[in-house]
């Protein structure tokens, strides 16, 4: 396997795991915020967080996808 596929496998590797991570969290404070009766604000704060995480994630991808890094 040359070096060039091997780093390309790698990085879809990681950035499904990160996708898979990212699910995984949301089911973590999802089940935190019902188990503890967070009001909606709280929900939506936290939701939104995790979403901008995520984005921030999605948006280095395109990135490097039009930059070709």
């Amino acid at each position: 396997m040359s070096p060039e596929t091997f780093q390309t496998l790698e990085s879809i590797a990681l950035d499904v795991a990160l996708v898979v991570l990212f699910i995984l969290m949301f089911f973590a404070v999802h089940d935190v915020m019902k188990k503890n009766d967070v009001p909606v604000y709280g929900r939506l704060v936290a939701y939104g967080v995790l979403g901008l995480g995520a984005l921030g994630f999605a948006i280095k991808g395109i990135i490097k996808l039009v930059y070709g890094i």
